[in-house]
């Protein structure tokens, strides 16, 4: 206009847009679906056996849960999942409040590692979950959680490779991601959903509706995949994910750590802390072992501490002479709890204990404090003038003062002296 030049029409804008290649108009807008339907994917990724690649990606739940104890909403927790490629089956996964970390990529990898019978019969949960060994290829985005060192250092100790997936590349997570949202529309039928977005949502009010705690949730997930997902049947397979996984069982060579507790300890989250005489000190806990008795005193290096967030009853700490030895609680009547449950009840503790604070009580201690230590100084100084005056002797000229043990109102006995 300022060039006076006549605007151009509508039709003419709209014409000039719709020039614009499609999947280049749609990145520039956002437009992710779209650019998904646009993207040429001739070479499919694809696995031909069991556990040679291995999925793994994070999700925040659709979900709010509450609080163990006063079953108050706490938040949205995050989901870990680990998927094998070729047949489909979750591997293993976590959920946690914590944001997505390489903790959260290992406490995931090691639920995928091991045997599960264990974990499922600690959660009541009859179906089998086949699953175990050690991946041939990790399959992963570029996070900065999955390149960590310690996370790099671990897979290549234990022989798994790393495959980033290329940037720009969606479609080679597709896999986990398909099964992602697969899982939140399972979770979108439960009280406190938030669905997938603000329009579905309506006035659904997800914090007043929440009623499962964390462990509840990570129950449900549990029963959903091994007894619905692995059972049902896969749209790209054509089978169960679990039938699959069990045609190819006996050809799977079934790799474990060669030292489990090594491979448990270096995917473990780890603390520095100084050894006291009363023990280990982690997050208001306290551990003890009797190795432990024999360091007490001898060295002011911070010993390494690692714990399973999932389960604070034990820790592993490392001796000064590079050994990990398991301390347990000192007070071994405490029950097991998980890093959030401690770390929120200590919270908790803490706010009860301000509730319980009178400050007003406090004030006036602050301030009676401050003027007796003002009033100090002048009272002291009155005293001591008091006592000076006390020693001289009232009305005599002679200036001697009064002395101690004498009457100065007799007079004293003359004595001739005889030199």
């Amino acid at each position: 206009m300022s060039a006076g030049l006549k605007p151009p029409h509508r039709r003419t804008i709209k014409a000039r847009l719709e020039d614009i290649d499609l999947q280049k108009r749609a990145k520039r807008r956002g437009e992710n679906e779209i650019v998904k339907q646009t993207q040429a994917v001739p070479r499919v990724f694809g696995a031909s056996r069991p556990l040679q690649v291995v999925q793994i990606d994070h999700t925040k739940a659709d979900i709010f849960v509450v609080d163990e104890d006063t079953r108050q909403p706490i938040g949205r927790p995050w989901l870990t999942l680990a998927m094998d490629v070729c047949s489909r089956m979750v591997t293993g996964f976590y959920l946690t409040m914590d944001a997505p970390s390489r903790l959260s990529i290992s406490l995931c990898l090691l639920h995928s590692v091991f045997d599960k019978s264990a974990w499922l019969r600690e959660r009541e949960i009859t179906e089998p979950w086949p699953v175990a060994g050690l991946p041939e290829t990790l399959h992963v985005d570029n996070g900065a959680d999955f390149r960590s060192r310690a996370f790099k250092r671990g897979c290549q100790d234990a022989g798994i490779t790393i495959e980033w997936r290329p940037p720009g590349e969606p479609r080679f997570g597709g896999h986990i991601e398909r099964l992602i949202g697969t899982q939140m529309g399972k979770l979108h039928l439960l009280p406190g959903t938030t669905f997938s977005n603000a329009e579905e949502r309506g006035e659904y009010d997800s914090k007043r509706h929440s009623a499962l705690t964390l462990r509840e949730l990570e129950r449900y997930i549990a029963l959903d995949i091994v007894g619905s997902y692995h059972q049902s049947i896969h749209s790209s397979l054509g089978r169960p994910p679990v039938a699959v996984w069990r045609e190819h069982e006996g050809e799977i060579p079934l790799r474990l750590p060669e030292d489990r507790m090594r491979f448990w300890l270096t995917f473990l989250p780890e603390q520095e802390r100084t050894l006291r005489p009363t023990g280990i000190h982690l997050f208001g806990l306290r551990y003890w072992s009797a190795a432990l008795s024999a360091d007490v005193g001898r060295s002011n290096r911070r010993l390494l501490v690692k714990y399973d967030p999932r389960d604070m009853a034990r820790v592993f700490v490392r001796r000064p002479s590079g050994n990990f030895v398991e301390a347990r609680y000192a007070d071994l009547t405490l029950p097991s709890v998980t890093l959030h449950e401690a770390v929120a009840a200590r919270r908790t503790l803490l706010a009860k204990g301000r509730q319980e604070i009178n400050s007003r009580a406090i004030v006036r201690t602050a301030i009676a404090q401050r003027e007796l230590v003002d009033a100090a100084p002048k009272k002291t100084a009155v005293a001591r003038r008091g006592r000076v005056g006390s020693l001289k002797t009232t009305g005599d000229d002679s200036g001697w003062g009064s002395l101690r043990g004498v009457d100065s109102s007799k007079p004293m006995p003359f004595v001739e002296d005889t030199e």
